[in-house]
């Protein structure tokens, strides 16, 4: 069996990217999952939001990405129960333009999720890059599901049509079965602002649109500091609550999902 894929992506930074895929697939584990994170994002906020030195190169994704490593050796055990990780690297911007002299590159991230070693995992997280190249590209083609933070904001939902064109070309490309849904994050419903541009949202995504909702919580900006989810930094935290709810929805998406594949 091969494991879910979940690609975290946004265009636009600042969305709360990599505190999503951090948080989710803690709330995986939490729920059972065994969980693997790959940070594909050559800035390295995921491997770092886990305490994980990125300065060694030969031992992050980017070198298994171009064939110099085996994924075996890659995996690092964040020291959370049932969440391993793939870090990222100092060589993962060079290997993203590398990629392109692969013949067929937008499969390099799939096929090493079909390897052995990778199998025993239920579920995998995806940090992309804030941008739409080689890495993002494989992430897309590798992933089964796309999930695409937005704030409820001009510019970040203005970012989503880049977006959905690169959903397109995927699907055309390298995989027809691409499946996006919306997670609105860094949620304010304290003004009417947000409110309103959610349901606009809501009106025209429907069910595109996830029902978790992520809001403004300072325990998410520590847990990041701390090195830990927000689930194990401050676990009754409204964050800590919302990204259990989102776990829980997208775990009963998935189960959904398998058992229909499955018949």
């Amino acid at each position: 069996m091969t494991p879910y894929v979940i690609a975290i992506c946004h265009e636009k930074g600042g969305v709360a990217k990599t505190t999503t895929t951090l948080n989710l697939a803690a709330g995986l584990g939490e729920l059972g999952s065994k969980a693997l994170m790959i940070d594909l994002d050559p800035q390295a906020n995921l491997t770092h939001s886990v305490g994980l030195d990125v300065e060694d190169p030969e031992f992050s994704i980017a070198g298994v990405l171009l064939g110099e490593i085996d994924v075996e050796a890659t995996v690092v055990q964040t020291g959370l129960s049932g969440l391993d990780m793939i870090p990222s690297g100092a060589g993962l911007f060079k290997a993203g333009r590398e990629l392109y002299r692969f013949p067929e590159y937008e499969f390099r991230l799939r096929n090493i999720l079909a390897e052995p070693h990778i199998s025993h995992y239920g579920v995998v997280v995806l940090d992309c890059p804030p941008s739409l190249g080689s890495l993002t590209f494989n992430a897309l083609t590798a992933a089964d599901l796309l999930i695409i933070p937005t704030q409820c904001e001009y510019f970040s939902i203005q970012a989503l049509k880049d977006m959905f064109d690169a959903v397109n070309m995927i699907r055309e490309r390298t995989n027809p079965g691409l499946v996006y849904r919306l997670l609105v994050t860094m949620f304010d419903g304290r003004g009417s602002f947000h409110t309103r541009m959610l349901e606009q949202l809501q009106s025209y995504f429907k069910e595109g649109l996830l029902q978790t909702r992520i809001g403004f919580d300072t325990k998410l900006r520590e847990s990041q500091l701390a090195g830990q989810p927000v689930m194990i930094h401050a676990p009754q935290s409204r964050g800590a609550q919302q990204y259990r709810q989102l776990a829980e929805e997208l775990n009963t998406y998935v189960s959904t999902k398998s058992q229909i594949q499955a018949a």
